[in-house]
């Protein structure tokens, strides 16, 4: 049963209670959420559920009618968050904001082949290295894997690129020595789902568990394995849908896609997909992945292989390396329309040695922690900018409310934050010009990285409140304009600028009064304590607003090729990705045909501009700043490259300014 306790409740009256649970042999688990705290009590119910709702402290008591106790919503209704630290000591969260996706091949066949996966699979964006040491394979003449050898070898590619590491436990007497080899995630395959008393060992020894789902299992008897994981004390399971067994033969198994949906009702567990198994073709892998995270996977896990046509276990459904490649691409893409994003390995932090014990783990974690970062923004709690930090950072982040666009730039100069998330242009309404003024007046500045985020606009009013009612709507200009339509409808409403969406939903929980309301993201209504009066106002679904990620540029590089390396550098070190756009600013000489020769640098240098702006230069009646977005390919040779274009745009142009060279969200 779940129990929901009071706000005010004391330190006796919860460990009286803790007692009680205690004699009626009940296990507890304290979940604290945002606005209320759980306690989970799990056991056989043998007394009437009034017992516990009449004790102190106690606001009321939830009876879980599911057979999985701890798997099941009723026991969490938030989503748990797998976190698995990786050789640098940073946390992959699965089941987060973001995208994970674990890559490598079948079988581990050789140090050699380990290395050259690894490698290519974390420059494509892998975030954890995939590879089977003990194989469970259908016919006994196969191979069988390496074992306490190719859980070594695992281990060490994943050292050196990165990479947290996942290997398959086909029984209980391999577990120690995959604990001996530092092994990070244990998978339980299809054929071992309901090999309970293995689950029981492995749910003792604290590491995060994959359990796949069984050839023919229905998914209660799915979560009934997990429930044998998180009953023996596994607080760390992630959900794996790998195909089922059914009549059809045009595939190796057919991939209930349905079962991620389904799941996000009944558990609180994080659910990936593995499509290399079920579909067993290596030209069908990568459609059906994409489809897995367009269905609200938090993950994919997929055979990755350098050479799959010699490799020594499903070789037809590995992809190759370019494949992974292209599919990680399409998956950029992908993300923010279903309002996600890809986890990416950060290069900025000292390796780490994490050792098997529980105790290491959590020290690991807790280093990671402690090095949150602070990010500006404009606005409130709930404002668009708010949730681009947790979508690009996750929860690595503290997100730091200023008052003004300058203000994001000024925190991150002064030092008050480590970064700022800016809003620079939207689909519907344009760009935010006020940040294209920002960026040149703030020459210690640089861009990072580039966040595209859906915006989905609903109008929030008091409680009870009804469309007849609204006599004023407040909202951000760009607010206003992107629901132009909207409002259109509604033209006797009188419409008030607000700094933010969030602050103009905080102003009318303030008022309290049925005559206003807000146009503001939906999740403002829970944080201000709105009803959502219509939801989806927006001119346009494909309503989206790319960010800036600034931060702090305090050097003086001596020569141009320094200025574009250290840029870079950070760039990579911010996203861990290598960059693939980069920003300048510009004046032109006042001379017919300077704009022109200077877009001129551009074409001869074939670097394709996706953005060009211009703003007028404050003080300087009739002269311009030009602002240039362009795409860089994935090449090594970015740096020399940037610094060739910059040169050669000096010797046309006045006052440049390289602004940055980073990774920017593909749509």
């Amino acid at each position: 049963m779940v129990i929901v306790l009071k706000s005010g409740i004391s330190a006796e009256e919860k460990k009286a209670l803790a007692k009680f649970l205690g004699s009626q042999n009940f296990k507890t688990n304290e979940i604290a959420g945002e606005e209320k705290t759980i306690i989970a009590a799990v056991g056989r119910l043998k007394m009437d559920p009034r017992e516990v709702e009449v004790l102190p402290g106690v606001e009321r008591v939830i009876p879980i009618s599911k057979p999985y106790k701890m798997a099941s919503r009723e026991f969490k209704p938030e989503n748990s968050v797998v976190e698995i630290p990786s050789p640098s000591g940073q946390l992959i969260r699965v089941g987060g904001q973001r995208i994970v996706a674990m890559a490598g091949p079948c079988a581990v066949e050789s140090r050699e082949q380990m290395m050259s996966i690894a490698k290519r699979v974390a420059e494509s964006g892998a975030t954890i290295l995939r590879g089977g040491a003990y194989k469970p394979r259908t016919s006994p003449y196969s191979f069988q894997g390496l074992g306490e050898e190719g859980c070594k070898i695992l281990k060490e590619a994943g050292d050196k690129y990165g990479l947290p590491v996942v290997t398959e436990c086909v029984a209980a007497e391999y577990i120690p020595a995959m604990q001996k080899a530092g092994i990070d995630c244990y998978q339980v395959g299809a054929r071992n789902m309901q090999n309970f008393e293995m689950l029981k060992r492995l749910g003792k020894i604290s590491k995060p568990v994959i359990l796949k789902r069984g050839l023919s299992a229905t998914i209660e008897e799915w979560l009934m394995s997990a429930e044998y994981l998180l009953s023996s004390g596994c607080e760390n399971v992630i959900l794996c849908e790998r195909g089922i067994r059914t009549y059809e033969r045009a595939t190796r198994n057919t991939l209930d896609l349905s079962a991620v949906p389904i799941l996000r009702s009944l558990t609180h567990l994080p659910i990936i997909v593995d499509p290399s198994h079920a579909l067993g073709i290596r030209d069908k892998v990568s459609p059906m992945a994409f489809a897995s995270i367009a269905a609200g996977a938090d993950g994919i896990i997929v055979e990755v292989h350098c050479n799959p046509d010699k490799a020594l276990s499903d070789g037809p459904q590995s992809l190759y390396p370019e494949q992974f490649d292209k599919l990680m691409r399409d998956i950029d893409a992908l993300a923010p329309i279903v309002g996600r994003e890809v986890a990416h390995l950060r290069r900025d932090e000292a390796p780490v040695k994490i050792s098997s014990g529980k105790k290491s783990a959590k020290a690991a974690a807790k280093k990671v922690s402690a090095k949150k970062i602070t990010v500006a923004f404009c606005g409130k709690r709930g404002a668009y900018a708010e949730q681009a930090i947790t979508r690009h950072f996750d929860d690595q982040a503290t997100a730091l409310p200023v008052d003004s666009f300058r203000e994001i730039f000024q925190s991150v100069l002064d030092g008050r934050a480590d970064y700022g998330m800016v809003p620079i242009e939207n689909s519907l309404a344009g760009s935010v010009y006020e940040n294209y003024d920002n960026l040149a007046a703030f020459e210690d500045i640089s861009i990072v990285s580039s966040v595209t985020l859906r915006i989905q606009h609903a109008l929030l009013g008091a409680k009870g409140a009804a469309l007849s009612d609204i006599k004023s709507v407040y909202s951000h200009p760009q607010g206003f304009a992107q629901c132009s339509k909207f409002l259109a409808e509604h033209s006797g409403w009188n419409k008030i600028d607000a700094a933010s969406t969030a602050s103009a939903a905080n102003f009318v929980s303030e008022k309290n009064s049925k005559a206003n309301a807000a146009i503001a993201s939906a999740v403002n209504a829970k944080y201000y304590k709105l009803c959502v009066i219509e939801d989806s106002i927006e001119d346009d679904p494909k309503n989206y607003t790319r960010f800036f990620v600034i931060a702090a540029n305090h050097f003086v590089a001596r020569k141009k090729g320094d200025l574009a390396a250290s840029l870079a550098f950070r760039a990579q070190k911010a996203e861990g990705v290598k960059p693939n756009a980069v920003s300048f600013v510009f004046s032109t000489k006042n001379e017919p045909g300077s704009l022109y020769r200077c877009l001129g640098v551009f074409d001869k240098n074939k670097l394709n501009l996706t953005r060009l702006e211009s703003r007028p230069v404050h003080g300087e009646t009739w002269k311009y700043n030009f602002y240039a977005d362009a795409e860089l390919s994935p090449d090594e040779r970015n740096v020399e490259y940037v610094s060739g274009v910059l040169e050669a745009l000096e010797k046309e142009a006045q006052g440049v300014r390289l602004l940055g060279v980073y990774n920017a969200e593909t749509r």
